[in-house]
């Protein structure tokens, strides 16, 4: 498997938007996906698909290299598009059989949610392409760090997501790893329920989750013997600041606020 098209993995780049402040890019990554949301029509979807190749142009990253790298996750907007197709019915009638119909409203809504949804898996991917897992922790927990006050534990909720960041291509591996593995013992992976499929999610859970529970005693581990108590006196060798292209991102997210807002009122 490529290291580099699996979900999650930071893409290192020289970009506009690699040398943004983390914080300005969590806030303003949770703005594009509420603007995708509120696109409400074909047209606002298309702003705001066009704002989103900008913002990879920005980064520097292959539009290619983002579609693989939330691949895994494609399945859910397969599954939405083809759930809208049979349950969404109006207009003319394309196929009939039984219970089970294709209408123009359903392909229509299929397409539209379908490509709402894979844009705000490529919003969500810039994010983690575009940042470490170091900076997107301290952001995360410096963006919560007022809720402290009243007993939030803001450092080990932080210290939560880092962790998953960081196994998560990990364990994407080593899944990749485990289902090699089998089928050179002569195991048949198949995903139909019908023809064995329980058996194959079995035969690899099951060794991914014993992974996963020896990774976390040699984290446990490793965190004791230095003596880990918390985020109490930590420092950053790069501390956050803002820039003036913190300053420019967030003036293009407020335009593209706008257009959507617009083409949403004028169509």
């Amino acid at each position: 498997m490529n290291e580099r098209a699996i979900i999650g993995q930071y893409w290192p780049e020289d970009s506009f938007v690699h040398h943004m402040d983390p914080r300005v890019k969590c806030i303003l990554s949770i703005a594009v996906m509420v603007i995708i949301l509120c696109a409400g029509n074909a047209a606002s979807l298309a702003v705001a698909a066009a704002f989103v190749i900008l913002f990879y142009a920005a980064s520097r990253i292959p539009l290619a290299q983002a579609v693989r790298a939330v691949g895994p996750l494609l399945v859910i907007v397969i599954l939405t598009a083809v759930l809208n197709i049979l349950f969404v019915q109006g207009g003319t009638v394309y196929f009939q059989f039984g219970i089970i119909c294709v209408s123009e409203d359903g392909l229509i809504s299929a397409a539209f949610i379908g490509c709402r949804l894979l844009l705000l898996l490529l919003a969500m991917s810039l994010l983690t392409l575009t940042t470490t897992t170091l900076d997107i922790t301290a952001a995360f927990e410096r963006l919560i760090s007022p809720l402290a006050r009243i007993g939030v534990p803001a450092h080990e909720l932080s210290m939560i997501l880092g962790l998953a960041l960081r196994f998560l291509p990990q364990f994407m591996q080593e899944l990749s790893v485990i289902s090699r593995a089998q089928k050179s013992r002569g195991a048949t992976l198949t995903m139909n329920p019908f023809k064995g499929g329980f058996s194959t999610m079995a035969s690899l859970i099951v060794p991914l989750f014993a992974s996963a529970f020896r990774h976390a005693d040699t984290l446990s581990a490793a965190m004791e013997a230095r003596c880990y108590h918390g985020g109490v006196g930590t420092t950053r060798l790069n501390p956050l600041r803002t820039s003036w292209r913190d300053g420019v991102g967030s003036v293009v997210v407020a335009l593209m606020a706008a257009c959507v807002v617009i083409m949403n009122c004028i169509i």
